[in-house]
Order: structure tokens, then C-alpha cells, then sequence
């Protein structure tokens, strides 16, 4: 009884590990960076083909022959072969580092599986744009079976719009057969925007060595049909493909055979893509980080296929550690919706080598306004980084601090972004450096303050800010005169528009302020850390007497009868300022209750919509899980329910679980900020990271 008992409480507590079941609204597949960014946006992998964030059809085919007959395991019928069956997807299963699918039928299981080692405590693993695509084939009914594949790469891959021309080319790197698609112009870092795909760089298709009866062209779409009426690939690459349309755009193709199959049969495919060089960073065109030691694209591709079993190990163990984490840390429907945001949250950045090897990282507004760099993007993303790699959050801080540094930025406050992805030359939000009208000086400011704070904390000194100390000093005056009751200004939500006497605008002030206190004490200056601690806290007083409204306090000092989610009052609690007294958490959570709609929590009283990393900032407020669970499992259940299949959105109706704006950006990683709530699991992970200046 005693032996069952063990066996039953082992069983359960691996249970408890695991993440809840999840319908991700898409499906992460190859998703490396705001162009390298590949998405299954359908419950079943044959349904849709798949698409790059931006919703463009990026088509990536697999088809099987299994005894003479085809099937689909990813993407709809190919055009022209009739109605090709599909694979019963039997399975999907998403890790941090992985997206695993089960197919069955014809007397064969095939297990497919996207393998991206974004390890984020290993910047050079992280930032090489490498993929591996898995696949094992077995008998289902101990009959051997006959089985090929095919799989293709579409032109759309490599090019912004259609109409643009490609070259492709194969050869041999190494012992490895290399299939490379661009565009034939490569313009190189010519354009700049939101809704725009990469024409520039070379995708790579290697296959390794040992993968006998390999076949591989460069040729079009017909390629597909050809493969489900004979089993075959067109005899030779077609060099002079037919006018090229949307409907007709060459593919790169590869067959594999399998032979009779009976026991497991695995063969994988590395997918990569070099764009050789990545930002312009105030005129300089700055390459990937992984090149900046010289490394080229034949090395890389030799050096993912020596190392692959070492990084299967690794995210392996990485996805398994981390989500029991998750798990403990918000409960299974947390560690799910964490797990969605995980690879999404990397994929909206670029990492990058200024010139003397320093690592740059630059996130992209997608579908936002494509600005590059956005301080209140950094702001909710941060808790990703705080915990899993704090140089990762330096290497975002430190281009506006040095442009901030330069006599060409003007202002008393912070910057909003640096220019438009890619082209980091200088602010263009609110009329960049010429004026003042729409900035978000109090917003900006305060993000940057308690950002270097937290990176602090989690450091353990303050070395990285006092490098910066006037710039900092001059954004902790100008919040100590305007923070407390702001003006007329946009905040972080400035789809909502310009408010007076914003509270939570407010808040950030104060938490700043304490923050810059907490700094000023740890590069020893004394005097000035007694005198920002205490103003901090005398503002904070002053605070919960202009905002109370009873049993809550209002969206705005002079509205009464109004309320917000005050997310931002989230770092007095993280950074143990110890500024405002629980009852002012408690009496807004409880407040909160009384507010959700079947989605979730709305940002305010003004509308229906809300943030899904706010709702998980506000959830931390709480003091127990129940209470976490009950405001931030409505962030599960739209993700898990909504009806708007895109990499998960953060600005949605709470009412229907709609999408209303913004999808595949890096604000998710804010879902992450349950976990510094615990010192320890902080701790336990930023310090993986390794050290850096």
C-alpha cells in the first residue's frame, strides 16, 4: 500500500508539472525574428497554408506517399493534384523551444516536430537562425509500408510582395546537400515599416548526411503534383520557371525515400536564414550577432548539423525546467499561456553586434506602428528578460541610452523608440526630435527608471546605470516635478488617448522615483537616495488621497465614479519599495472581482477591451493564487477560445474574446512576471546568464 501510494503521489506531482491542454490561437513553426517569423494559424496543420505573422501565405508543403498513395501531413491540396487526403492530426503539443505534431492513418504514426533552441541564457545559440524539422515515421499495424516525403519551400519565403524575382541555387557545404532561395535584387535594408517581409538574404534547406535517397530541386509549383501522381521530382531543376505569379512562384523541393517501414524511421531537415546584415543603427549597417566573429552561412549550417543532439538535450531540458516552474509559479493554465507567448516573445526582436561585438537588441512594434526599439514595448516585455537573460534587457536599454546621451535629443525626458524597424537612425514617434507634441515624456521616463532598476536588483549593483547617472538624474527631476499629477499626455495605451491626472500614469512616476532612490543608494550616493526615497513616499501618500473613490480608486484624479487597472503599482511590490501599504493592492483586487466580463478584466471603465499583459501585471498584485488564478486564467481562456487566429494578440474585447489590434508582438513576454514575484525562482534563473559589461 505504501509502494501505491509513492507510485500515486509521483504520478500526480509529474502531472502537476505540466502545462494545461492549449488551442494556441497560432501555432509557432519557425519563428526566429520580426522576418524570419513562419505561424500555423488553423487548428490542424493541413487546414491553412502556413503564413508569416503578418497573416501573407509563406507556404511551407509536406506530402507523403505511403504505398503508392499521397497524403498531406502540413498544408491544403496542392493546386492541380484533385483533393489530396489529409493525415489525421492525432496531437500538438507546444514547448518553449518546441512545436510537436501527431498525424496517423494509412497504417502509419508520424511524429513531426519544430525544434528552435531559442535558449536565451546563450546568446549565440539564441541568435543563430537555425531550425530543425523532425520527423519519425512507424508502422501503426506491424506491416511494413512503402513511404516517401516531400517537402517544399515557397518563394514567398524570401520576398516581400509576389511579383519580385528569385534565385535559387544547390550544392554541396561540406558532407551536406544545401538548397539557397533570394530574391534577385537584394535590397539590402532599403525599406523600412510594419507590414513588410524580407527580400534580402538567402533561406537555406540543408539535409545531413546519412539520409540516403535524397532528391532536391529548384523548380515551381508543379513540383507538387508531379510528387503525388508519381511519387517523383521533376528530372532536373527548372531554370526558366513559366512567368512568375502568386499562382506559379518556384519552390525549393526536396523528396526523401523512406523504404518499407516498420520500426521508427527519423530524418530531419535544418532550415535557416542569413540576411547578412540585419539594422542600420544610426547610419551603420550592423550584422547578426552570430556573424560577428566571421562566422558565414556554410558555418553555420555545419555547425547546426554537428550540434544538433546537443541542442535537442538542451531545449529538452530547458522546456522541461521551465514550465514546472511556470507551473508552480501561476498554476498549469499560466504555464500555458506562458509557453504560447514564449517564442513569440523572441521573434519580435533582432540580436545584433554593434561594432566592437557589444550585443544589441531590438524589438519591432508589429502591427503597431513598426517602430524599432519602443521604450513602452521594452517596459511590459521586460520580465521575460529580467529573468532569463538580463543582458538581453541591457542590449535593448543601451541604444536609447546612448542616443539619449547625444546633444541631438533635446528633451528633459526619455525617448519613445529609436526610427523604424529596421532603420534604428533616430526617433519618429510624436515628430521625433522637432517637437514635443505627442511625446510620452512621463511614460518613457518612468519605464526607464524602474527598468534600470529591476536590472539592478536582479544584478545585484548598479554598474550598467551609473555609466548613464546625468541622463538618469535629469529624467528623475523632471518626474519628481511633473510625475505625481500628469498632464494632458499619452501613455503606454495610447490607443486610448491623451488623459489628464492619469493615476497609473501617476503610479509609474512614483515607482520610478523610488526606483531611481534605490539606484542613488546602490552607486553610494547617500544624500540623494534619502531624497528620492522620501519624496517617493511622501508622492505616494499624496496619491491615495487624490485618487480614492471609496471602495477603489478612480482611472483619473478629477473623475470621479471611473476606474483603471493600476499594473504599474506591480513594481513596488517586485522592487520591495514598500511605498504604498498592501490595503492599496487589496482594495483594487477586490474591486477588480466585481469588474470581469467572460474574457477577462477591462483596462478601464472607458471601454470593453483590455491588455493581456496587463491582466497578468494586475493578477500579481494578488497575495494568493486563487486570487491570481481568478483574474489571470481569463488570459488562457482567450487565448485557448478566440476566434481571431493570429500569434496571440495582446489588445482584445473582453466581451466576445475578439481580437481588437496589435498581434505577434513581444509585450506577451509580460505574461512572465509572475515569476519574479518569487525571489528565488528570479534568482535561479537571470543568473544562468552570463556576465557581461
Amino acid at each position: 500500500m505504501k509502494c501505491l501510494i509513492s507510485l500515486l503521489f509521483l504520478a500526480a506531482s509529474a502531472l502537476a508539472q505540466q502545462a494545461a491542454p492549449i488551442r494556441p490561437p497560432a501555432v509557432p513553426l519557425i519563428t526566429h525574428d520580426p522576418y524570419f517569423s513562419v505561424w500555423s494559424t488553423a487548428d490542424r496543420l493541413t487546414d491553412e497554408p502556413t503564413k508569416h505573422w503578418t497573416g501573407t501565405d509563406q507556404p511551407l508543403t509536406g506530402l507523403l506517399r505511403i504505398d503508392g498513395a499521397p497524403y498531406r501531413f502540413i498544408g491544403p491540396s496542392p493546386r492541380g493534384a484533385g483533393e489530396v487526403p489529409a493525415l489525421e492530426q492525432v496531437s500538438l503539443q507546444i514547448t518553449p523551444t518546441r512545436t510537436m505534431y501527431g498525424f496517423r492513418g494509412a497504417g502509419i504514426q508520424l511524429d513531426l516536430t519544430f525544434l528552435t533552441p531559442a535558449l536565451p541564457h546563450d546568446l549565440d545559440t539564441l541568435s543563430r537562425p537555425v531550425t530543425y524539422l523532425t520527423w519519425v515515421v512507424r508502422s501503426t499495424d506491424a506491416k511494413p509500408h512503402n513511404v516517401a516525403v516531400y517537402l517544399d519551400w515557397s518563394a514567398h519565403w524570401v520576398v516581400n510582395t509576389p511579383e519580385q524575382r528569385v534565385q535559387w541555387s544547390h550544392n554541396k557545404v561540406g558532407d551536406l546537400a544545401v538548397m539557397r532561395m533570394g530574391s534577385m535584387e537584394q535590397p539590402v535594408l532599403a525599406k523600412s515599416g510594419d507590414n513588410l517581409r524580407i527580400d534580402w538574404g538567402f533561406l537555406y534547406i540543408a539535409i545531413p548526411p546519412n539520409q540516403e535517397s535524397v532528391s532536391m530541386r529548384g523548380t515551381n509549383m508543379q513540383a507538387r503534383r508531379t510528387f503525388t501522381t508519381t511519387g517523383e521530382l521533376p528530372e532536373s531543376d527548372d531554370l526558366e520557371p513559366p512567368a512568375q505569379t502568386s499562382r506559379n512562384l518556384p519552390v525549393l523541393a526536396l523528396r526523401m525515400d523512406l523504404g518499407a517501414v516498420t520500426a521508427p524511421v527519423s530524418r530531419r531537415v535544418i532550415v535557416a536564414y542569413d540576411d547578412q546584415f540585419s539594422i542600420e543603427y544610426f547610419n551603420r549597417r550592423l550584422r547578426p550577432y552570430w556573424r560577428r566573429n566571421g562566422m558565414e552561412a556554410a558555418e553555420l549550417l555545419t555547425s547546426a548539423a554537428a550540434n544538433y543532439e546537443a541542442y535537442e538535450a538542451m531545449s529538452k531540458t530547458f522546456d522541461d525546467s521551465l514550465t514546472a516552474d511556470l507551473v508552480k509559479a501561476g498554476g498549469p493554465k499560466y504555464a500555458a499561456l506562458a509557453t504560447v507567448a514564449y517564442r513569440q516573445t523572441l521573434a519580435a526582436h533582432k540580436l545584433v553586434a554593434d561594432m566592437d561585438g557589444t550585443p544589441l537588441y531590438f524589438s519591432k512594434e508589429n502591427f503597431s506602428n513598426g517602430c524599432i526599439d519602443t521604450v513602452d514595448v521594452t517596459y511590459p516585455s521586460a520580465p521575460f528578460f529580467l529573468l532569463l537573460n538580463p543582458q538581453l534587457l541591457k542590449a535593448q536599454l543601451r541604444p536609447i541610452l546612448d542616443y539619449s546621451s547625444l546633444p541631438r535629443w533635446r528633451f528633459p525626458f526619455a525617448p519613445h523608440d529609436l526610427g523604424t524597424y529596421p532603420l534604428a537612425n533616430g526617433q519618429v514617434y510624436g515628430g521625433g526630435e522637432k517637437t514635443e507634441e505627442n511625446q510620452m515624456p512621463v511614460e518613457e521616463s518612468g519605464n526607464m527608471l524602474i527598468l534600470l532598476a529591476a536590472l539592478a536588483k536582479t544584478e545585484g549593483n548598479a554598474d550598467f546605470s551609473a555609466h548613464y547617472w546625468p541622463v538618469l538624474e535629469r529624467w528623475a527631476a523632471y518626474l519628481k516635478d511633473k510625475g505625481l499629477d500628469p498632464e494632458n499626455q499619452l501613455s503606454t495605451d495610447d490607443f486610448a488617448g491623451h488623459l489628464a491626472h492619469n493615476t497609473n500614469l501617476s503610479l509609474k512616476a512614483i515607482d520610478a522615483l523610488g526606483g531611481f532612490g534605490l539606484l542613488a543608494q546602490m552607486t553610494g550616493k547617500t544624500a540623494l537616495a534619502t531624497q528620492y526615497s522620501a519624496t517617493a513616499k511622501e508622492m505616494a501618500a499624496k496619491w491615495m488621497q487624490m485618487a480614492a473613490d471609496g471602495d477603489h480608486y478612480r482611472l483619473a484624479f478629477d473623475k470621479p465614479g471611473t476606474w483603471s487597472q493600476k499594473y504599474n503599482l506591480v513594481w513596488d511590490k517586485l522592487l520591495g519599495l514598500h511605498l504604498f501599504p498592501a490595503e492599496v493592492a487589496r482594495k483594487e483586487i477586490a474591486y477588480y472581482k466585481t469588474k470581469q466580463n467572460a474574457f477577462g478584466l477591462p483596462l478601464d471603465n472607458r471601454e470593453t477591451y483590455t491588455k493581456l499583459d496587463w491582466i497578468i501585471w494586475t493578477a500579481t498584485l494578488t497575495e494568493n493564487g486563487d486570487d491570481f488564478a481568478t483574474i489571470a486564467d481569463y488570459g488562457y481562456k482567450f487565448a485557448n477560445e478566440t476566434s481571431t487566429r493570429v500569434p496571440l494578440s495582446d489588445w482584445y474585447w473582453t466581451l466576445d474574446g475578439k481580437q481588437r489590434g496589435f498581434q505577434a508582438r513581444s509585450v506577451v513576454g509580460g505574461i512572465f512576471i509572475k515569476m519574479l514575484d518569487n525571489p528565488e525562482t528570479w534568482k535561479k534563473w537571470s543568473s544562468r546568464a552570463p556576465k557581461s559589461r
